[in-house]
């Protein structure tokens, strides 16, 4: 289920929660009607607990016979889960997504089920295609922050654009990590860092979008640019297999910081370290569980 990155994919929500521009920190934190207002987020926050983890559970199910031969430690092909088991929980979880989102709005349940539909096309077809592969999967992650948007339905016309920051920077990452078992090819890394550099490009021009938050937001930019930019940069003069697994897993993991700017540009400097405190939660289950 990878969870490191199941929390990136809490900060897709939190960043997406704070674009709709619900009330989380204010005078009456302990009204009622704040409370109120959280419930729907826990609902989305489970929601994508069970997309990403079905997601990715089915990704190892569809790769069981490449990992035998590439990643024989993985589950599946070392014994430690079996196949049919695996498609179970896969199920499970992915049915968990949907009906959690339901609970909020049919807007949100539609959005949850159609990440789930992109996550099966993705594993079952789109993986291996060099463009649609890519693609593929940065929608289903701007579409998990629209699910979070989605907690007040009237903003996702208003907001829709935002979920082209993740598509852009999960094709990156994606387009990087290919091949990254025999070591990568060079021309993937240079479209991943151009692609990095355009989402970069793109988290200061949000920031002149809310000039009043310019200042808030730049320190998140100048983090991300120092955790994404260097080791996409080395993978690109050296594309050996360790130095594409450090980008690929520096890049999936600094989604957060991608989130937390986003937070903090449409919410508060506060708002935007409480997405950004996710970040040592996802190193620090980094180091036991597999990333990539």
């Amino acid at each position: 289920m990878r969870p490191a990155n199941i929390v990136t994919a809490w900060a897709d929500v939190l960043a997406g929660f704070a674009t709709s521009g619900s009330i989380i920190f204010s005078s009456e934190i302990y009204s009622g009607e704040t409370l109120i207002n959280l419930i729907p987020l826990i609902w989305l926050l489970l929601s994508t607990t069970g997309l990403y983890g079905g997601g990715i559970v089915f990704n190892d199910v569809f790769d069981a016979e490449i990992d035998a031969k590439e990643r024989p430690n993985r589950p599946i092909p070392s014994g430690k889960a079996s196949y049919w088991k695996a498609t179970l929980l896969g199920s499970l979880l992915l049915t968990l997504g949907v009906l959690a989102a339901v609970q909020v709005s049919w807007l949100s349940g539609t959005l949850a089920f159609s990440i789930a539909a992109a996550a099966m096309i993705y594993n079952a077809y789109s993986k291996h295609h060099p463009v649609f592969g890519p693609l593929n999967m940065g929608i289903c992650r701007g579409g998990n922050l629209l699910l979070g948007v989605s907690v007040v339905s009237s903003k996702i016309p208003e907001y829709w654009f935002l979920a082209l920051l993740p598509i852009i920077y999960i094709a990156a990452i994606t387009t990087l990590s290919r091949n990254e078992v025999n070591g990568g090819d060079s021309n993937n890394s240079v479209i991943a860092l151009l692609l990095i550099s355009i989402v970069i490009a793109g988290l200061l021009g949000l920031c002149l979008l809310n000039k009043n938050h310019l200042l808030t937001v730049l320190p998140f930019i100048a983090l991300l640019s120092v955790r994404v930019l260097i080791p996409f940069v080395k993978a690109m003069h050296q594309p050996t297999p360790e130095n594409i697994q450090i980008a690929v897993k520096a890049g999936v993991l600094s989604l957060i910081v991608v989130d937390a700017t986003v937070a903090a540009s449409f919410g508060s400097l506060l708002y935007g370290l409480l997405v950004l405190s996710l970040l040592p939660i996802s190193m620090l289950l980094a180091q036991i569980f597999s990333v990539t």
